[in-house]
C-alpha cells in the first residue's frame, strides 16, 4: 500500500469520526435544552399547586385541569372515539359468596390431612 493513500484514508476517517462527533454534541444540547423546559414546567406547576393550597383551594383538582388542558392542546387533532354501550357480563343478581346465581360450578373444600406427595 502506498503511503499517501494510507494518509488519505486515516484523514478521511478523522474526519467522519469529528463531523459524527458534532452531530452528537447538537443532539445533545438539543436534549438537554429539551429536559430544561420539561423541568421549568414540572416547577411552574409546583408553585402553581403550592400557591392554590396556600389558599384553601383543592390543588389537586387544579393539577388534574392543567394537565388536561395541556392534552387537549397537545391532542386537539385527535378526535376522542365515543364507547359504545357495553351490556354487563353477568347479571346483576351475580354473587360469588352466596352461591346463587353462578351456574353449576360450586366450591368444596378440599381433603383434610397432610398432602398426598411421595
Amino acid at each position: 500500500l502506498e503511503p499517501d493513500v494510507v494518509v488519505r484514508r486515516q484523514e478521511a476517517l478523522a474526519a467522519a469520526r469529528l463531523r459524527m462527533q458534532e452531530e452528537l454534541n447538537a443532539q445533545a444540547e438539543k436534549y438537554k435544552e429539551k429536559q430544561r423546559q420539561l423541568e421549568e414546567e414540572r416547577r411552574r406547576q409546583k408553585i402553581a399547586m403550592w400557591e392554590s393550597m396556600q389558599e384553601g383551594k383543592s390543588y389537586k383538582g387544579n393539577l388534574k385541569l392543567n394537565q388536561q388542558e395541556a392534552e387537549s392542546g397537545a391532542s386537539a387533532s385527535a378526535v376522542p372515539k365515543s364507547k359504545p354501550n357495553k351490556k354487563p357480563l353477568r347479571g346483576g343478581g351475580y354473587n360469588p359468596l352466596s352461591g346463587e346465581g353462578g351456574g353449576t360450578c360450586s366450591w368444596r373444600p378440599g381433603r383434610r390431612g397432610p398432602s398426598a406427595g411421595g
